[in-house]
């Protein structure tokens, strides 16, 4: 009997290893780059820490509960939509480098080109955000945009490694089209794995900062969250950014719960012209992670935003809410604060240079 648990257990163990081998599971970080995290104020016990005690699960709620409600409870029937999500497929590589614009790509990737330099945040296009295929499919309508959609880029930014941000195969077809790549200590690992080089990587940690093409710096700012690709846990620095050009001023703001990082933030680099602000796969069970709407809304007044642009929705059922209600209840919520929230399609462009950019409700239909 000891010798079938023994193995048993070894099986498991082998089995482990050989599918966290695989190349989108990624690499940890090792040399200098383990050095330099060691030596970061915000590493501790072998792993990085948030600004605040951040626990997984909600005050009242357990993890046995949460994985049941999941996997086994009844589902909202709105879970994922009836039908096609509307979406417009802009011809990114026809924009003049003339043209300031955001173009979300569903969920929390989206395009930036502003000042003359253009940036991707965190581009998941393959049809699934997991490392397995058949697990986590993307919406229809949702995943019009592929990897040979993505023209030339001067930045690819990630702001932390889970697989609904840091998609590999994504990030593996586009290696030959991107200048430099811009990430949170620890990531690097990944990429260099993946085949890039060392020299396209800009790694810092919170506090952070770089100076880009045409005078635009990028500050790498905290949030709340966690992040890994393994079983182990906070092994990478998760990451917001704030981007400075020229003529603007945009808050990239990466997935975080709600906690005082938005007002020091705020108060330390806004006003912002743009905050793009995680929105969805929320539940109160995981609120300290993931921002629930109100607090998303709390956290766009803290940073002093003058638009917000709520992404992190409508292309992966993540959580167990509707898959529209994020946006709904975004608008909403805006509206009683009297703030200025930009709702655009996937794909659809919003001119950053206009000061009264219109969308339709189109999550409705």
């Amino acid at each position: 009997m000891i010798y079938t648990i023994i193995t048993i257990a070894v099986l498991i163990i082998l089995t482990y290893y050989i599918i966290t081998g695989q190349e989108v599971f990624g690499a940890e970080a090792k040399g200098k780059r383990l050095e330099r995290m060691q030596q970061s104020k915000h590493y501790k016990d072998k792993q990085f820490q948030n600004l605040s005690y951040t626990p997984s699960i909600t005050e009242g709620y357990s993890m046995p509960k949460v994985v049941y409600d999941f996997f086994f409870a009844k589902k909202n029937p709105l879970l994922k939509p009836l039908q096609n999500i509307p979406s417009i497929h802009t011809d990114l590589k026809s924009l003049s480098k003339d043209e300031d614009v955001f173009i979300w790509l569903g969920h929390s990737s989206y395009y930036i080109q502003t000042d003359g330099v253009s940036f991707l945040i965190d581009p998941v296009l393959s049809l699934y955000g997991s490392p397995f295929k058949f697990f986590n499919k993307a919406f229809a309508g949702a995943d019009i945009f592929k990897p040979d959609d993505i023209p030339d880029l001067d930045y690819l930014v990630i702001t932390h490694d889970h697989y609904d941000h840091l998609d590999y195969p994504t990030v593996k077809a586009i290696r030959n089209r991107v200048g430099k790549v811009i990430l949170p200590l620890g990531v690097g690992a990944h990429f260099e794995k993946w085949g890039y080089s060392e020299n396209q990587l800009i790694e810092e940690e919170w506090g952070g900062e770089a100076i880009l093409e045409n005078n635009i710096k990028i500050t790498f700012t905290p949030a709340r969250h966690f992040s890994g690709r393994k079983v182990k846990r906070n092994v990478t620095l998760w990451t917001s950014y704030v981007l400075e050009t020229p003529t603007k001023k945009i808050f990239l703001g990466g997935d975080s719960g709600y906690d005082t990082h938005f007002k020091m933030i705020g108060d330390k680099y806004g006003p912002f012209d743009y905050a793009i602000i995680e929105n969805g796969q929320y539940n109160p069970a995981w609120k300290y992670i993931h921002a629930l709407p109100e607090d998303v809304i709390q956290a766009s007044i803290d940073v002093n935003a003058k638009n917000i642009i709520p992404v992190h929705s409508s292309k992966f059922a993540l959580a167990l809410h509707a898959w529209n209600e994020p946006l709904e209840n975004i608008v909403r919520l805006g509206k009683d604060k009297d703030l200025n929230i930009l709702t655009p399609m996937i794909g659809e462009t919003v001119d950053l240079n206009k000061k009264d950019n219109q969308f339709k409700i189109w999550w409705e239909s």
